[in-house]
């Protein structure tokens, strides 16, 4: 079935076979972005159309800019899979899912291309203009999904994105190299207080005071997007005042 594109950005369609409608009446209010993890933007188009995938996404935008509509916004993508943002599990129904034609981490992991990145944004603009999405709500599918996923990755270039109105960006705190930071098996009230801005921020946490392995996953996740210098799950100074930071802009309070 072929369907009219949502955005007057959208060069081609190519309908994905799983796409259903968005459960108990779910509006967009999450934009997720992906990179496709595969050789070409042409392979990955073609495999998140097939139903035998398993997955879908709404767009796929190419290294050239090139942007291909799979499923209509009014329809449940199957992009995020098990994944958690402020309490809501079905993140699928309460998204847009953007996937940006990239190797991954497994593939060498190039940099994402200035035209690619001028789609990715102009692209994004259109969605959260019509769709009303908050810039605490424009997050990575590594934010989500902590530890499985890692896409799209620490050259992704949240910064850009922030400077033209999409998304939270806050400077982050400098990394010291004479700063290891505490790793698995820590345990006292800065990770507490850690736990608890990350929980408030949005992700899936438990705030046990100790940093055990999800701790960890959350906070890989955490730096892939707001410090990507160093991506390696330990609470360092560079972590915690950046964290800090990016909850004061956001308004939020983290629980007592």
């Amino acid at each position: 079935m072929i369907f009219e594109p949502d955005t007057p950005c959208v060069n081609a369609v190519c309908p994905a076979h799983n796409r259903e409608p968005r459960r108990d009446g779910a509006k967009p209010s999450l934009l997720i972005m992906h990179y496709t993890g595969m050789a070409s933007a042409a392979k990955a188009i073609d495999w998140l159309a097939r139903p035998e995938s398993g997955v879908s996404c709404h767009y796929v935008i190419d290294e050239h800019g090139e942007i291909t509509q799979l499923v209509p916004e009014e329809f449940r993508a199957w992009h995020a899979g098990a994944s958690y943002w402020r309490g809501e599990t079905d993140i699928n129904s309460h998204s847009i899912g953007i996937e940006i034609h990239n190797p991954g981490h497994q593939h060498g992991y190039p940099d994402f291309p200035p035209k690619q990145m001028s789609s990715v944004i102009a692209l994004s603009q259109d969605i959260v203009r019509r769709h009303h999405i908050a810039p605490d709500n424009i997050l990575a599918h590594s934010d989500v999904a902590p530890g499985r996923k890692m896409d799209p990755g620490e050259k992704f270039n949240w910064h850009l994105l922030a400077k033209e109105g999409l998304g939270r960006w806050v400077r982050p705190f400098p990394v010291h190299a004479d700063d290891a930071g505490l790793g698995l098996g820590s345990e006292g009230e800065s990770i507490l207080n850690a736990q608890k801005n990350l929980l408030a921020y949005g992700y899936g946490i438990e705030t046990s005071g100790r940093l055990d392995a999800a701790t960890e996953k959350v906070l890989k996740a955490f730096q892939l997007h707001f410090r990507p210098r160093r991506v390696d799950g330990r609470l360092d100074r560079s972590t915690e005042i950046t964290l800090e930071r990016l909850l004061e802009a956001s308004g939020k309070r983290a629980a007592a």
